[in-house]
């Protein structure tokens, strides 16, 4: 039965839900302070990029409305999703001012009886704190739901229509009905579990697969020490049911908005509570030291050879994104840009974002990744977008100072570039250098 569903916050989650739930044949009203960008969304114009996402706003759209007004959506919604930043501090605590600013707004326009969702990561007791706040100000029904989300970018729309399952953290009768109607267009198992376990199950699913990146990381670290191929590790690992082989990709570690910010978070709600999480500390731990590894041996070739410039192939912390949250790249460009070596940097979609990021950094932002090659005396591939495993490698050499080649993903085969002509060197593979 088709419900008018309510979304405070059009950011990546904002958007991605409120355009999904359209598709689903719901109303939906998006709300957001900022006037500009509901502007831009009201003519169609969608500010983060993800694929197909414009298409679905496009053939949709009158079931969605775009709007600032936060009273218009209170009253004409029957559930109201809270999809707003939490953001880590730089202690790793959660800033929860945005979510803080949403749920006394809304306590403030209530009138008759709605289902608050949690939607946002956010610490263990939230719903309960929800409920409180909410409380104060409203006499009458409604009800608090914890609804985390399971998005990853880049496949946003397949992951929230095709899930491997809903989870909803909901303790009465009412609200869990409604929950299950809402989502019963979509074919997954619906998970359901008291509000404080919902709450955690999200940490504790982005913490195992931050390990397991981690783990799988330092087997490469020993691998460089051994010789042994990482690759052919993970693929064994990989064939154990128990284990199975996503995540298990050695590189330059992970990055973006939700695994740094999520490990850190659970970290802080552990300390909170008086217990030491020293598995995520470490987890935190090795994946900064893949960064500073990467850029050790960055400096190690060019000192070999006397060079200067250095070529990056891939911005955003993953393909298929122009996030550049939290990126391994910009922390290598960074650390590059200290030693006074002379950077030149390409991205398919992340590059006006970048630019954002590394304001006041000398760089030279490229229009392909050719031009990020030439006269390097050291590529660097860093974010393993597609386009760069079709590139003709050959004419890469060519325009070249020095055929250098780090290979911060694995994306490449070592004896292949070895045939080109590279000197390549990947994360715990067979090093040609």
């Amino acid at each position: 039965m088709q419900k008018t569903i309510g979304i405070i916050g059009t950011g990546y989650v904002g958007l991605i839900t409120g355009i999904c739930f359209a598709y689903l044949g719901h109303k939906v009203i998006c709300v957001d302070n900022d006037k500009n960008k509901i502007k831009k969304l009201q003519n169609g114009q969608i500010p983060i990029y993800e694929p197909g996402l414009d298409e679905i706003l496009g053939k949709f759209h009158k079931n969605i409305e775009f709007t600032d007004d936060m009273e218009k959506m209170v009253s004409g919604s029957d559930v109201i999703f809270i999809c707003v930043g939490t953001p880590s501090k730089d202690d790793g605590h959660i800033d929860m001012s945005y979510y803080r600013q949403a749920t006394v707004s809304i306590a403030k326009l209530l009138g008759g009886y709605k289902v608050i969702v949690n939607k946002s990561t956010v610490p263990v007791g939230t719903g309960a704190w929800v409920d409180k706040t909410i409380r104060k100000k409203y006499k009458g029904e409604f009800s608090v739901v914890s609804n985390p989300e399971f998005l990853r970018e880049g496949t946003a729309i397949k992951d929230f229509l095709e899930p491997d399952k809903v989870v909803i953290g909901v303790e009465d009768e009412r609200a869990r009905e409604i929950m299950l109607d809402i989502y019963s267009s979509i074919k997954a198992p619906k998970f359901l579990a008291d509000i404080k376990s919902a709450e955690l199950i999200k940490y504790a699913h982005n913490a195992f697969l931050a390990t397991k990146i981690s783990f799988i990381n330092e087997i490469a670290n020993v691998c460089e020490k051994t010789g042994g191929d990482v690759v052919k590790i993970a693929d064994a690992m990989g064939m154990d049911q128990r284990i199975g082989r996503s995540f298990l990709n050695a590189g330059i570690g992970f990055g973006g908005s939700c695994f740094p910010k999520d490990i850190d978070g659970f970290i802080e709600i552990a300390d909170r509570n008086k217990y030491k999480f020293q598995l995520l500390h470490a987890v935190a731990s090795v994946n900064q030291g893949q960064r500073e590894k990467f850029v050790k041996k960055i400096k190690k070739i060019m000192r070999k050879v006397n060079g200067k410039t250095v070529g990056i192939w891939g911005l955003s912390f993953k393909p298929n994104t122009d996030d550049v949250r939290k990126s391994p790249a910009i922390d290598v460009i960074k650390m590059l840009h200290e030693s006074n070596y002379a950077i030149q940097a390409y991205d398919p979609v992340a590059m006006e974002n970048s630019k954002k990021e590394l304001s006041g950094i000398n760089i030279k932002f490229c229009q392909n990744a050719y031009q990020a090659a030439q006269n390097a005396d050291l590529l660097a591939l860093i974010t393993d977008w597609p386009e760069f495993a079709e590139i003709d490698l050959a004419n890469v050499k060519n325009l070249m100072r020095h055929c250098y080649f780090l290979d911060g993903r694995n994306q490449f085969d070592p004896e292949n570039m070895d045939k080109m002509g590279f000197n390549y060197e990947g994360i715990g593979r067979k090093q040609i250098l």
